[in-house]
């Protein structure tokens, strides 16, 4: 196995996509939230790297690749946003009402949870990107002088759960108005939730990635304002 791995610079690209098919499989076949195919993959890969004593560098030499697409898959979700643009012109006041509020919830969240930790000024930075996408998470992270590695897992494991719970909680809180749906799940739960999103209807998609870019630049501005708070 480890010759293997030494021989093929892909090697992690193809564990990597291998285990996210077998978790979208698990999803159809079950049908169930909890069964999300990113975090199915997850476990997936640790248990592979642990069974065989591959060591993260080796499977990350071709795992990597994967990385150089958020940008553009990010990028992708303006088309939803294009093809609602004369229904977000007409709510643009509550949409943007909606997304500050969800980014200001998520970094004062953050600092009271902190404060109750007890957590020392690193690691509060290195949560307060949660809730944006990872191409721009890891950008803030860095700036911040936080630990970038906690903060990619801290922003995958929020969408995931984002994307796990968004319709039972909107159900739970009986929220039914598609914009209202979209601007929670894109402001909280980044491009991982917007792909549930996109399963409860066409506006919650656009409103959800409109939320994605907007909430990530707010929240570049809003950490630098936080980050004194500790």
């Amino acid at each position: 196995m480890n010759e293997l791995i030494s021989n093929s610079a892909l090697f992690g690209l193809i564990v990597s996509i291998a285990a996210y098919e077998i978790g979208l499989f698990i999803k159809k076949k079950f049908r169930l939230a909890v069964f999300n195919p990113l975090l199915i993959a997850i476990f997936i890969i640790i248990l592979f790297l642990l069974g065989f004593n591959i060591q993260y560098d080796e499977y990350n030499r071709g795992a990597k690749y994967l990385s150089y697409l958020l940008t553009p898959a990010t990028i992708c979700l303006a088309i939803p946003l294009y093809e609602q643009l004369e229904f977000l012109k007409k709510n643009v006041k509550a949409i943007l009402a909606g997304i500050i509020s969800g980014v200001i919830t998520s970094m004062t969240t953050i600092l009271i949870l902190s404060i109750l930790f007890n957590f020392n000024h690193r690691e509060y930075v290195t949560l307060l990107p949660k809730s944006i996408t990872t191409a721009i998470g890891i950008d803030v992270s860095t700036e911040l002088g936080g630990i970038v590695t906690i903060t990619v897992a801290v922003i995958i494991i929020t969408g995931v759960l984002g994307n796990i719970m968004a319709e039972k909680v909107c159900k739970l809180f009986k929220i039914n108005e598609p914009v209202a749906r979209g601007v929670a799940i894109g402001s909280s739960a980044h491009a991982i939730g917007t792909a549930k999103a996109m399963e409860m209807g066409a506006i919650e998609a656009a409103i959800s990635s409109l939320s994605i870019v907007v909430a990530g630049i707010i929240t570049v501005f809003g950490v630098s304002v936080y980050a004194n708070f500790m």
